[in-house]
């Protein structure tokens, strides 16, 4: 009587891969989360038609506003075509604060950011991935925005001399300016959010410092508020929206004894974003999502 030996069939290993996530992978990913969140499309879009038609109608307003004579302005004083677009641009920048602090403060309101870490252990390139895919999208919709506005109002008002020379090389600054600016509030926005970690906490500063906190150093009459008033992000960052005559009119009115050049002033607005972020940076490496 025999027995039969069962032989194992032999199987041949395979080597296991592991696959490495790339710095393209993440932005990849991150522009994917970004735009299939329906707040930033309604966002975006609000702040498009916030800023357009803001500046058609301020247009109106100062394209009809009385003579002289009829107890107006001085002849000359009136403004001039880029004033519309910065008063449009210093409401419609709320829009891209909220969107910048939302979009790392609803990970952490949801919890996505265990997910986002677990994929990314090493935390900072996910931080920097996210960044970048903010900027890049609010720059993009803010140049088309500004182009919008610059062609609205030489449609409807350059009849009545009031629209912007885009073929004078001093407007290409502002203009351009404009739309980095706003890229930029929303980077400083975003990196409040990364060091906050708190929806209300982060637009409840961001809001402060770009609204309440210029009207109370400029209205106290106390010298070292005064003297850091044009050191707020939101009024440093606003220089590198204006042209160089509009900076020099400004100076010319102002008695605090600090006049910044439109570098100077958005390079106090990219300190402030080196330091809050960097903080954020070093904070997210050491604290538990």
């Amino acid at each position: 009587m025999s027995a039969a030996v069962a032989t194992e069939t032999h199987r041949h290993a395979t080597p296991s891969t592991d696959y490495k996530l790339g710095f393209g992978h993440l932005l990849r990913g991150e522009w994917i989360k970004f735009w299939s969140v329906r707040s930033t499309t309604w966002t975006l879009s609000i702040f498009l038609i916030a800023t357009v038609g803001l500046v058609v109608l301020i247009s109106l307003a100062f394209v009809n506003v009385p003579s002289p004579e009829d107890g107006g302005p001085p002849a000359g004083t009136a403004g001039n075509p880029l004033d519309p677009l910065s008063i449009a641009v210093t409401l419609a920048q709320l829009a891209l604060a909220v969107l910048g602090a939302l979009t790392i403060t609803s990970e952490y309101s949801t919890g996505m950011i265990r997910s986002s870490l677990t994929a990314v252990p090493k935390r900072l390139p996910m931080l920097w991935s996210k960044a970048i895919v903010l900027v890049v999208s609010v720059f993009a919709v803010s140049l088309v925005a500004v182009a919008l506005a610059v062609a609205l109002q030489w449609l409807f008002f350059d009849s009545k001399d009031f629209s912007i020379d885009v073929t004078d090389p001093e407007m290409i600054r502002p203009l351009v300016g404009t739309a980095v600016y706003l890229a930029t509030i929303a980077l400083f926005s975003f990196a409040l959010g990364a060091l906050l970690r708190h929806s209300a906490a982060a637009l409840a500063t961001v809001l402060g410092l770009l609204l309440v906190a210029p009207i109370l150093f400029g209205s106290i009459p106390w010298k070292p508020l005064q003297l850091a008033n044009p050191f707020l992000p939101g009024v440093a960052g606003q220089q590198f929206t204006q042209t160089t005559e509009q900076l020099e009119a400004s100076a010319s009115f102002s008695d605090v004894g600090v006049d910044l050049t439109a570098w100077q002033g958005y390079g106090v607005l990219v300190l402030w974003i080196v330091v809050v972020l960097g903080v954020a940076a070093v904070l997210l490496k050491k604290r538990d999502a």
